[in-house]
């Protein structure tokens, strides 16, 4: 059995499957639902855009109910998800190829300009890892912003034996299977998968933490940040960024590397003027990393009104990453109000 299979997961009770396979659309919609939340998640890590998650698992349990006679029960209806959901996936990045710009830069969050964030509460509805030391953690390891953008430059099959093997544990015979392959075909993609993501992936990697575990100075970093946001305070902006700091936006292509030429950027476009506006910034976390919601308030206007996310990568006590995005599609997902 596969450590999908043994994985802790919602009740499927035979009468229940029996039910929806004959067509009984309460017990399906119940069924399936209590599945979307890592179906959602697991769309996320093939596509890298949240919009697209949403879609995909709409799409997964649509395909479900038309298929929902081939379930023979020979494994778990999990497990069955899984591969209609990645195959729909498949499906989407072929109907929809999307070129990166540079396919071995040093930086791939610079290189994904479909990126978006994906917000820790949906995150609260996962399952966790029975019998399986560790593997909690590496699950949570692969929602990282880094690791997500590091996968899209993968292509599309790499990209889904991949995640069957290292995140969901699939054992080769079974990715082998989901991608109608033989298991050496399998393991080669595999291999050359693991080979891309080692050149990408950040060499320190930071350990996911939930907001519960989050470290008190991770915590305090974050707060100092939020803080100089509001009083657009330049200098300890440059105080909390690590020397080498990497500043990107996606979709734009801009970025800026280091910290001083982050903030210069910053300045230019009317950081800290008040001509351009002053913050007002909410804690939050995206990608298993802490992130600032910020809103702004132009001159003359009464609100603070939603502006941007700034998902934060923190290393050695010093923010070495910033990626930021529009903050108005993702206000729901986060639990955020549209003003201030």
């Amino acid at each position: 059995m596969s450590a999908l299979e043994r994985r802790q997961s919602p009740v499927e009770p035979g009468q229940v499957v029996a039910a929806a396979r004959r067509g009984d659309e309460s017990a399906f919609g119940a069924l399936v639902e209590s599945y979307r939340p890592e179906l959602q998640l697991h769309c996320y890590r093939m596509l890298g855009s949240f919009e697209d998650s949403e879609d995909l698992v709409q799409e997964t349990f649509l395909r479900a109910w038309r298929k929902r006679r081939t379930f023979q029960g020979r494994s778990t209806f999990r497990a069955w998800l899984y591969r209609i959901a990645t195959n729909a996936c498949l499906d989407a990045l072929r109907r929809r190829p999307r070129e990166t710009a540079g396919h071995g830069g040093d930086h791939p969050l610079v290189e994904i300009p479909w990126l978006q964030p994906y917000p820790d509460r949906l995150l609260e509805g996962l399952a966790p890892v029975e019998d399986e030391p560790g593997a909690e953690v590496v699950d949570r390891e692969t929602i990282e912003l880094a690791f997500i953008a590091a996968v899209q430059l993968l292509p599309p099959r790499q990209r889904a034996v991949l995640i069957a093997r290292d995140v969901l544990g699939w054992s080769g015979a079974e990715s082998a299977t989901l991608l109608e392959v033989s298991v050496a075909a399998a393991n080669s993609a595999l291999q050359r998968a693991r080979a891309t993501l080692k050149r990408h992936l950040p060499r320190r990697r930071v350990e996911w933490r939930s907001d519960a575990d989050a470290t008190d100075e991770e915590r305090a970093l974050l707060q100092r940040y939020l803080e100089a946001n509001d009083r657009g305070d330049a200098a300890a902006m440059i105080e909390l960024l690590r020397e080498d700091a990497l500043f990107a936006m996606p979709p734009k292509p801009e970025w800026w590397m280091g910290r001083e030429a982050i903030v210069a950027g910053w300045v230019e476009g009317g950081f800290g003027s008040p001509s351009f506006g002053d913050f007002r910034s909410v804690a939050t976390r995206a990608n298993g990393q802490p992130a600032a919601a910020c809103y702004l308030r132009r001159p003359g206007e009464p609100e603070y009104r939603a502006f941007a996310l700034d998902v934060l990568r923190v290393e050695d006590g010093a923010v070495t990453e910033v990626i930021a995005f529009d903050l108005e599609p993702f206000l729901d997902a986060l639990g955020l109000p549209p003003t201030l």
